[in-house]
């Protein structure tokens, strides 16, 4: 069976939308599990594929994992595995982070390449590189990371890049390493601090989380928590520009405002008003939003993530638009499938350029990543017509009840299951 999305646009997006935990943090917060022996629990998981993907990575490694809803309680076993199932890594991306984990509790690590997203290289280089100044040897053999140490010992390391994934391996190897670690040039992210808090409460000692210098104080073992995930930033903002897109008004609850600063400033430029509170924020857009430029840069700017959502206000914006990508050379594909739905728009190695227009018009699109499905979405709900999304598993690995929501603040969307010869 196969499935699409039908998207008919028109609609004013109006109402309240809860956000739950946030993708890009509850898969390493689960393989942060495997540093401690016991039972770990998360709360406020996002019920999303990647989950139950994440799940099976951990039981290839013999730990006992129960998903409910919300919660994902995961028991590790006195000695876990060591090599990581190849079927099950090959699905996500994000499953590389058992690298760390396993290194530090096993001493020794199989891991196979990652499979995910389609949006551009993610070598291992910084990887390696760090695990090995930690006292670990590291190679691919046959489309795997092998990596071993006899121990681990405290390092100054610098990333050349504040790579997101590099830093969450390095900080969860480190954490059970022998001295002092010292991470610089780390990646900054509201995640990075979520994980970091998580491994507090399991014990361990580290400063600066939320700075682009980590410093790690070794311990001999850590202790199982339990942890309520953080809210996905970027699961909110997506709904701050269905807002914008619509010329509705969305209250968005769940998420910190602070992680989406940038955002919410940009969307303020373009003639979004920008209500924060407590729990979240609400923004409301009267008439066409009015072209700005977004360059994406690791946090705190502008998220690589949102890139697709930033094309797609951008093509139904007032003006032009130049959109800098300097995180992942294969987003603008999405930009193919955008001129599919009438958007007037060009890339140029890393910029694109999009002249808005005011409506566009439905076509049958694909999605190619997660981030990219949602951006189709919310240009369908801006053109004219059933515009049809392909490939909406992408979008259910990152977004929990994407078309419930949807349908809730009043979009005409519909899940449609059909058969493959059909």
């Amino acid at each position: 069976m196969a499935e699409h999305f039908a998207v008919r646009g028109g609609a004013r997006l109006d109402g309240t939308v809860d956000v739950v935990g946030a993708k890009n943090s509850v898969l390493k917060l689960m393989a942060a599990a495997l540093l401690a022996e016991g039972t770990t629990v998360l709360t406020n998981c996002p019920e999303i594929l990647d989950v139950p993907l994440m799940a099976e990575v951990l039981r290839s490694l013999g730990c006992t994992v129960a998903v409910d809803g919300a919660t994902v309680t995961i028991d590790v076993p006195a000695d876990p595995g060591a090599q990581a199932d190849y079927r099950s890594v090959s699905r996500l991306r994000a499953s590389v982070c058992v690298l760390g984990p396993l290194v530090a509790r096993c001493r020794r690590a199989v891991v196979p390449l990652p499979g995910g997203d389609a949006i551009g290289s993610r070598p291992l280089d910084m990887h390696q590189s760090g695990l090995r100044k930690l006292g670990a040897t590291t190679e691919i053999e046959h489309g795997r990371v092998v990596a071993q140490a006899e121990e681990l010992h405290g390092a100054q390391i610098w990333l050349d890049f504040p790579s997101v994934g590099a830093t969450e391996n390095i900080l969860m190897a480190a954490v059970l390493a022998e001295g002092t670690t010292i991470i610089d040039n780390a990646a900054r992210e509201p995640e990075i601090v979520d994980l970091a808090a998580m491994l507090q409460r399991m014990g361990a000692k580290i400063d600066g989380a939320g700075s682009s210098t980590l410093t790690v104080h070794g311990v001999t073992s850590l202790t199982p928590a339990h942890h309520r995930v953080i809210g996905d930033r970027i699961v909110g903002a997506t709904w701050a520009f269905a807002a914008a897109m619509t010329g509705g008004h969305v209250d968005v609850r769940g998420v910190d405002p602070h992680h989406l600063e940038l955002v919410l400033d940009k969307l303020g430029s373009a003639g979004a008003q920008i209500a924060p509170h407590a729990d979240g924020f609400a923004v409301t857009m009267d008439g066409r939003a009015r072209a700005v430029d977004f360059v994406t840069l690791p946090y705190p700017g502008f998220a690589t993530d949102l890139q697709p959502m930033a094309i797609a206000l951008s093509a139904v914006a007032d003006g032009t638009s130049m959109i800098t990508e300097n995180v992942f050379e294969g987003r603008f594909r999405f930009v193919e499938e955008m001129v599919r739905l009438g958007a007037d728009a060009r890339t140029d190695g890393h910029h694109a350029v999009v002249r808005g227009v005011p409506k566009l018009s439905s076509a049958p699109v694909w999605a190619s990543d997660i981030r990219a499905g949602a951006g189709l979405v919310l240009a369908g709900l801006c053109a004219d017509g059933e515009t049809v999304v392909w490939d909406v598993d992408h979008i259910d690995r990152g977004y929990p009840r994407f078309v419930e929501n949807l349908q809730g603040l009043g979009a005409d969307i519909e899940r449609v299951t059909v058969d493959d010869e059909g």
